[in-house]
């Protein structure tokens, strides 16, 4: 017979009979031991509950809590989720609902406010990092709450939080412009290149193939693709497997990834590769940007000459002229083919250029800055560093221009003019030594 699970004692004499009845002593000793548990007990649920009733006054009410508060507003929550369904009713049944990532970017702001003014349901994310200044980002983002379109702040490569939000919403189209930009940042930083153009991009497609039915994708290249490319103009035919720096790398892979989705999971995919775009609510890391800022400082600025003593050169294209593109890719965009994760058919796979098709040397736009700011500005001619860039960049968008009615109207002066008056009333102007302030 088995031994009681208190009698922790060995037999008196292993391998013989042991009889059930106990001799009193045993008795005794288990009593001592029982009563010390008890006491155990007692003393161990008193402490807790003295701790509990510590923690529970000296927390604060509920209703005045910031955790709870904010609970309401979080992914998930009851006040997020309105906020979301809001954003994305479209004003009426042909009408689109796109989910914009890096919506409160420059391109971003621009696309998701012409979207939802003419109708289309849209919800924008962005992770609102700190690349450049975030107090812009979020002066962006106040202008777009004002457009009636919420920014849910979080990252593309949140696999959980882009499967709430396609859970909660049904997006026929994705305008995928999250990215890390910039150049010359990559030198410092090249892993939030990695992390944010190629982890993120593969993310977000491994939601959207998943999603049924499937979003048709647009999403934004760049110029930078075409690298060390010598013949102009940059068609999207041209070779694009010498990138010069890692940004254009990132770029050149998410071309490739796009390619592979397209391919496997039948996603209907877009990619713009932008030319240097500019205008209001730019990105300070620009060069049109940062050298108006330092014009108006009075400090002097650096002009990047090639090899032969030529001033480097950009296509310079103007946000309208860019986001009319964006819209007409979504609007001539094909549905995905897949349904599960699984291609039906055949799906639409397309590369197109926007630019202005108008190259402009530095030096002259510099010129037109001087004009617009009345202001000299102070020029040091630099050779261009090994650092990534470029000498020139210069768009072919005769594919566009046919197949998505892409068309630039904008000159340099006209769109130069047009970010100046908004600098100045974003930002006032800086007060010259003689008293008098540089103005328009």
């Amino acid at each position: 017979m088995a031994s009681s699970l208190l009698d922790n004692s060995p037999p008196s004499t292993p391998g013989k009979f042991k009889s059930d009845k106990a001799p009193p002593y045993l008795h005794h000793h288990r009593s001592l031991r029982l009563q010390s548990n008890i006491s155990k007990l007692t003393f161990y649920s008193f402490l807790f509950l003295v701790l509990f009733l510590f923690f529970f006054l000296l927390s604060p009410p509920s209703s005045s809590s910031p955790r709870r508060q904010l609970t309401a507003d979080l992914p998930g929550g009851r006040q997020w989720e309105k906020r979301v369904l809001k954003s994305t009713r479209p004003k009426s049944a042909g009408c689109f609902t796109v989910l914009v990532t890096g919506a409160v970017g420059f391109v971003g702001t621009h696309v998701s406010i012409a979207l939802k003014r003419r109708g289309d349901g849209v919800l924008g994310l962005d992770n609102f990092n700190h690349y450049y200044d975030v107090d812009l980002k979020h002066a962006r983002r106040n202008v777009l709450d004002r457009a009636g379109v919420f920014v849910v702040e979080g990252d593309i490569n949140d696999g959980d939080l882009l499967r709430k939000l396609f859970d909660v919403v049904y997006f026929t189209h994705v305008m995928h412009l999250a990215a890390q930009a910039g150049v010359r940042y990559a030198m410092q930083n090249p892993k939030s290149y990695v992390h944010s153009n190629i982890a993120g991009f593969v993310n977000l497609l491994e939601v959207c193939k998943s999603a049924n039915p499937q979003p048709a994708i647009v999403w934004a290249s760049s110029s930078s693709v075409y690298g060390l490319n010598s013949k102009v103009p940059f068609s999207e035919k041209d070779r694009t497997d010498r990138p010069a720096s890692l940004y254009a790398a990132t770029k050149k892979a998410g071309e490739e990834i796009a390619h592979t989705y397209n391919h496997i999971h039948g996603l209907s995919i877009t990619g713009l590769r932008f030319f240097t775009v500019y205008g209001p609510w730019g990105r300070p890391d620009m060069a049109y940007f940062f050298f108006t800022k330092d014009i108006l400082k009075g400090k002097e600025i650096s002009v990047f000459e090639t090899a032969d003593g030529r001033s480097v050169a950009r296509d310079f294209t103007y946000i309208d002229d860019i986001v009319k593109g964006c819209l007409g890719a979504l609007d001539t965009a094909k549905k995905s083919t897949g349904s599960g994760g699984k291609k039906k058919g055949p799906a639409q796979l397309r590369i197109y250029n926007l630019g202005n098709t108008s190259p402009v040397p530095m030096t002259k736009m510099v010129s037109i800055l001087e004009k617009l700011l009345k202001v000299k500005a102070k020029k040091k001619a630099q050779p261009l560093p090994r650092n990534g860039d470029v000498e020139f960049t210069h768009a072919n968008i005769s594919l566009a221009q046919r197949e998505i009615g892409y068309k630039p109207t904008t000159g340099l002066e006209s769109g130069l003019k047009k970010f100046v008056r908004w600098y100045v009333s974003y930002y006032g102007t800086a007060k010259k030594k003689n008293g008098s302030s540089s103005a328009l």
